[in-house]
């Protein structure tokens, strides 16, 4: 029995990466990472609320810490987006902080001790396996890289019609004369479309996924180490204050990127070719 119980390198890793999923429909790929989408879904509450109560207390006069601190942030992301986006921005900037708020607070769980959450999870909320970091499960990345995908369709649509849009599809970047030449053109310049709306939420997804995912193994792995011996331990503590260190840049920047980035999508759709 002890033998079984016996924690090893790889059971250690393995029950820090396991989700805890309910099936949602028939086969492995119908699971629901349920500890991804709660975590992000009270996150989302965290960061409203805050904007929230930050918006009770504003004043006219002169303004208090917190509401100086939004306001701040507001204004950068609202010139981050006024550099970019050239027409009304009254929805972009909105959903740009949302998404960079958001993804800031999901990335910030990281820095939570991966081992004292762990024992939280289980003796306290009882939760045998539970990932506390909701943008280092691609599923979550996916679905709101995805999301800002349908609103860059949506938006491509909406300005240049149905019509524009289909002929903006085959007809650029190579246009389509001459017309004995037409559907080759038009074949090339669908494969070429098709090949940039694939690889956008792809690679919005991915980079976000990656660099959190790879920050999750560092850690373990240094906090593994501990478990070698005194100077192992000692080891892991040097090396885990500075990877934390350089880590909240990684944390930052993956959420300004990653705002950046809708920014940039929901611009290019309002362009017309």
């Amino acid at each position: 029995m002890a033998a079984e119980k016996e924690l090893t390198p790889t059971s250690y890793i393995g029950h820090h990466l396991t989700f805890f999923q309910h099936p949602v429909g028939e086969g492995s790929f119908w699971m629901l990472n349920v500890d991804s989408f709660v975590t992000a879904v009270l996150l989302g509450f965290v960061g409203v609320g805050f904007l929230w109560w930050v918006v009770r207390g504003a004043t006219s006069g002169v303004p208090n810490k917190r509401q100086a601190f939004v306001e701040i942030l507001c204004d950068f992301v609202d010139r981050q987006a006024r550099d970019v986006f050239q027409g009304d921005r009254k929805f972009i900037a909105p959903t740009a902080l949302t998404v960079g708020l958001w993804v800031l607070l999901m990335n910030a769980m990281d820095f939570l001790p991966v081992d004292i959450m762990a024992w939280i999870y289980e003796h306290v909320l009882h939760l045998h396996n539970w990932r506390g970091v909701p943008t280092a499960d691609v599923n979550t990345t996916f679905a709101l890289a995805l999301t800002v995908w349908l609103l860059m369709i949506y938006f491509s649509i909406a300005v240049k019609g149905l019509g524009g849009w289909i002929h903006e599809v085959f007809c650029t970047p190579f246009g389509i004369k001459p017309l004995w030449a037409s559907p080759l053109l038009a074949s090339f310049n669908l494969l070429f479309n098709m090949v940039e709306y694939i690889s956008k939420p792809l690679s919005h997804s991915l980079r976000l996924f990656g660099n959190m995912y790879a920050g999750e193994i560092i850690f373990l792995l240094l906090w593994m180490m501990a478990g070698v011996g005194l100077l192992g331990a000692a080891s892991a503590v040097v090396l885990g204050v500075v990877w934390a260190i350089f880590h909240i840049l990684i944390v930052g920047l993956q959420a300004y990127i990653f705002m950046m980035l809708t920014i940039v999508y929901i611009s290019m759709a309002h362009e017309s070719h």
